[in-house]
């Protein structure tokens, strides 16, 4: 089995676990929940094919519902997550050549670039996921408090575990 085929499954496995053991059950504030979990579908190679990527995050948000028992609300989040980002990575990086297999990390995109790529993608996430939650316009202002909240705390999270598991002298491969 290839080794892209294999780490991502760890990758899934893992962040999956650490979301429904160990984030689900520590909430801050009350409402604030940071899902790593996203962190499958952000760091997918660059060619993953958009029907894969989007079948992906379905299975993705779906592993959340199940554990978390929210009825499609991050199936629905992931899935619409996953549709926007090849248009983000096109937005952002018109230009960006990259090789097969490669991801897009911290090594590929740079810290500001990287930042601009998850708080985007984040962003979209937790707005679409927030507002299947409220279902209502009502309190607009507070929900998208919320939303920005979420969002920034999720960046946290990722961020710190991405600077954990990324190491500064990986050899790249040409």
């Amino acid at each position: 089995m290839n080794n892209v085929y294999v780490k991502n499954i760890v990758r899934f496995v893992l962040l999956i676990l650490f979301q429904v053991l160990i984030l689900d059950t520590v909430q801050f504030g009350g409402y604030v929940i940071p899902y790593i979990y996203l962190l499958f579908i952000l760091l997918l190679p660059f060619d993953t094919n958009k029907s894969l990527l989007l079948i992906l995050a379905f299975f993705t948000g779906l592993s959340i519902d199940f554990f978390e028992n929210t009825l499609g609300l991050h199936t629905a989040a992931v899935v619409f997550m996953a549709f926007a980002r090849p248009g983000v990575i096109k937005f952002y990086f018109p230009t960006l050549e990259h090789i097969k297999g490669e991801e897009p990390g911290l090594l590929k995109l740079g810290f500001s670039g990287f930042l601009k790529y998850i708080f985007t993608l984040v962003f979209f996430d937790q707005l679409l996921l927030t507002f299947l939650e409220v279902f209502s316009l009502h309190d607009f202002f507070q929900t998208l408090s919320h939303v920005f909240v979420n969002t920034l705390v999720t960046l946290l999270g990722i961020l710190v575990t991405v600077m954990l598991f990324t190491s500064r002298h990986r050899k790249r491969k040409y």
